[in-house]
C-alpha cells in the first residue's frame, strides 16, 4: 500500500512476508529508491494481506507520515526500511531494500536428504510422483482467502506426503540470518512434458517441527529433458536460531494457492483429462541444485 500524501518526492509503502503482493511492492520500492526519491518509507510486517495487523499498522502510519505533510510540516524521522525479522521476532531498522550486506549462498541439496553449503557428490537422482488427482495441498503460506489459515504454519504432515521431498542442514552451531530476495535453481525431470516445481524454505526447530518461511512455483513445458528450474521464492527476513536447522522442500504444487498442473498441456481452467507424473530432482555435480540465501 503506497500512500502518495500530495508530494512528489513521498511514499510510504507497508506490505507483510505472507502478502500475496509483496514482490509488487518490493519492486515499486526499490524502482523508487534507485530513482533517488527522498521520504520513502517501507515497512514489512510478519502478517498475511488480509490479517488485522497488516490494517492497524497501515492506518498508523498513515496518520503518522501522511498528516504531517498534509499540514505542510515534516514527518518524524525513521528509516527508510523497517523490517519484522521472523526467527528473532524483532522489529528492525535498514536503509535501503534489498539491506546492505547480505551476500548470496547457495546451499546444496545432497544426497540422503541433507543440505549445505558444499558442492554435491556424485549421486542418483530422487524421485516422487505428482499426481494431479490427489495433489500436493497448499499448507499456510501465502494465501489471501478468508477462514484459510495462511502465514507460518506446521508443515509435518505435509512433509510426510510421498510426493514431497525434503533436504535439510546439520543442526546450526550459530545463528543464520536471511534477508533479500530468495531463489532456487532445482536440476529436474519429468516422465511429462508439462510439470511445476514447488520449492519451499522452512525452519526446524529443536524439537523437529518444521514451520514455512518462503516459497515459490515455477511451470515447465520442456520438463521431459533434465534442466534448471528456475524458482523465484517470496522475499523475507528470517533468522535461523542456533540449534536449529534449514530445510527446503520440493515438490510439484501447492493446491489450490496454484492451480494444478493437469500434465496434458491443457489450460489449467478447463482441462478434463488428468495424468500423473514421475518427477526426478538431481544433485550431483553436474547438476548442483541449491536454494539461494542472502546471508550475513
Amino acid at each position: 500500500m503506497f500512500s502518495g500524501c500530495g508530494q512528489q518526492e513521498s511514499a510510504n509503502s507497508r506490505a507483510s512476508w505472507y502478502d500475496i503482493f509483496l514482490p509488487g511492492r518490493l519492486r515499486d520500492h526499490r524502482v523508487l529508491q534507485d530513482a533517488g526519491r527522498s521520504r520513502l518509507r517501507l515497512t514489512v510486517g510478519p502478517w498475511s494481506h488480509t490479517s488485522v495487523g497488516m490494517g492497524q499498522v497501515a492506518f498508523a502510519e498513515a496518520l503518522e507520515f501522511g498528516l504531517p505533510l498534509a499540514r505542510g510540516e515534516e514527518p518524524a524521522e525513521r528509516a527508510p526500511v523497517r523490517l519484522f525479522v521472523m526467527g528473532e521476532e524483532k522489529w528492525r531498522d535498514f536503509p535501503s531494500w534489498p539491506p546492505p550486506g547480505y551476500e548470496p549462498r547457495r546451499f546444496h541439496l545432497q544426497p540422503g536428504g541433507a543440505l549445505s553449503p558444499e558442492q554435491p557428490s556424485a549421486s542418483s537422482p530422487d524421485g516422487y510422483r505428482y499426481d494431479p488427482a490427489d495433489p500436493t495441498p497448499a499448507v499456510g503460506g501465502v494465501r489471501m482467502a478468508f477462514g484459510v489459515k495462511s502465514g507460518r504454519v506446521d508443515n509435518t504432515a505435509l512433509e510426510a506426503r510421498p510426493d514431497v521431498l525434503t533436504c535439510t542442514t546439520a543442526v546450526l552451531d550459530k545463528d543464520v540470518e536471511v534477508i533479500g530476495d530468495i531463489s532456487a535453481e532445482i536440476f529436474f525431470r519429468s516422465s511429462l512434458p508439462c510439470a511445476d516445481v514447488f520449492v519451499r524454505l522452512c525452519d526446524v526447530d529443536a524439537d523437529g517441527r518444521s514451520t514455512n518461511v518462503c516459497d515459490g512455483l515455477t511451470s515447465l513445458t520442456d520438463a521431459e529433458r533434465t534442466s534448471s528450474a528456475e524458482v523465484a521464492l517470496w522475499p523475507t527476513a528470517y533468522r535461523f536460531k542456533r540449534g536449529h536447522r534449514i530445510r527446503v522442500q520440493i515438490s510439484s504444487g501447492a493446491f489450490p494457492r496454484y492451480n494444478r498442473n493437469p500434465g496434458t498441456g491443457e489450460p489449467r481452467a478447463i482441462a478434463t483429462t488428468l495424468r500423473a507424473a514421475h518427477q526426478q530432482v538431481f544433485h550431483d555435480p553436474a547438476h548442483p541444485s541449491a536454494v539461494i540465501l542472502p546471508t550475513r
